[in-house]
């Protein structure tokens, strides 16, 4: 598991990338990252997962609706990987960033965890 992590006008960000052996891993890392981050706002994530069947999945757990899980399952395709999930803890600063800002945040996090 490797993590990238930034902070945006008080909110901090903690991007986690981690490879997919089967879809079960999904429930079994989201689990471990709300014991872990027991007092953050929001845990938003997306994966792509080619075994038998391509499945992607991006949600977004409560952010406006497209600005987290989307961004991130993007940037995941763009660098055309598979097996392989992004969740982005967030911890909110106070400061609404808005929906073109949570995007940018989101999608920077992810690219940050995919390129360290």
């Amino acid at each position: 598991m490797e993590n990238y992590e930034l902070e945006i006008k008080k909110s901090r960000f903690i991007a986690y990338r981690y490879e997919l052996n089967s879809l079960n891993d999904v429930s079994e890392i989201l689990q471990n990252l709300k014991k872990q981050h027991k007092k953050c706002n929001h845990i938003c994530y997306a994966y792509v997962y080619s075994k038998e069947v391509v499945k992607e999945i991006a949600y977004d757990d409560k952010e406006p609706n497209g600005t987290a899980g989307y961004p991130i399952l993007n940037v995941i395709k763009k660098k055309n990987l598979t097996n392989t999930m992004v969740a982005v803890v967030r911890y909110f600063g106070g400061i609404k960033l808005g929906a073109g800002g949570l995007t940018r945040a989101y999608t920077k996090a992810c690219a940050g965890v995919l390129n360290s």
